[in-house]
Order: structure tokens, then sequence, then C-alpha cells
């Protein structure tokens, strides 16, 4: 038992040095917090809930395995080197992919019920 306790406390500290030495961490977190509070606010299904929650928790690991590999490579390689280059952007190009996956899924779910207000909006105020 105090091997799970000593791994829980590892993958806490990894998070952890996430949190506190990635910008874009935080930004993703910052970002994840409001699409959440959105969809509560807009009433989206719990369905499209756990879609949003995915989506950012998606992006959230992406980030994760990017410092992972970034600071693996960096321990590796203080010299400028084609293949570590190529590998960090391959890295930065998952986080990438994930951010755009994420706000598809946003535009999907969010999209129907922004219109909605919008159009609600442009009726009473008699435009």
């Amino acid at each position: 038992m105090d091997k799970v306790w000593l791994s829980l406390k590892n993958a806490f500290l990894g998070l952890k040095y996430c949190f506190m030495t990635q910008r874009n961490m935080i930004i993703h977190v910052v970002i994840g917090i409001i699409v959440m509070f959105f969809g509560f606010w807009l009433k989206v299904s719990k369905y499209d809930l756990l879609f949003l929650l995915a989506a950012v928790l998606m992006v959230l690991v992406a980030e994760a395995f990017n410092t992972a590999l970034e600071n693996t490579i960096d321990l590796y390689t203080s010299e400028r080197n084609r293949l570590a280059r190529i590998a960090k952007d391959v890295a930065a190009g998952a986080v990438l992919l994930t951010s755009v996956f994420a706000v598809i899924v946003g535009l999907i779910i969010f999209g129907p019920p922004l219109w909605h207000l919008v159009i609600s909006y442009l009726v009473s105020a008699n435009f």
C-alpha cells in the first residue's frame, strides 16, 4: 500500500510541477473552467458536459506529456539538435491538435444555445 501512496504522491508532484512551471497549463485550466461554467450556465445536457470535460482534460493531458517530453530531451542534451527540435515540435503540435479539437467541440455544443440567445435578444430588442 505504501507504493500506491508513493505513486500518487509522485503523480501529484508531477502535476504540481506542470502548474508551477508551464504558463500554458494555467491558461488551459482557466479556459477549461470558463468553458465548464458556460456549459452549466447554458444548461447543456450532461452528455455535452462530458464531451466538454473530456476535451478540456485531453488538452491538459497533452500539455503534461509535452512538458515531460521537453524535459526529457533537455536532460539528454543541451545542444541544438535537429531531432530534439523535431520531437519538441511534434509534442507541441499534439497540444495544438487537442486544442483545435476542444474548440470544435465547444463550437458544436455552444453554437446552438448561443445562437438562440442572440436571436432571442434581437427579437426582444425589436431589431
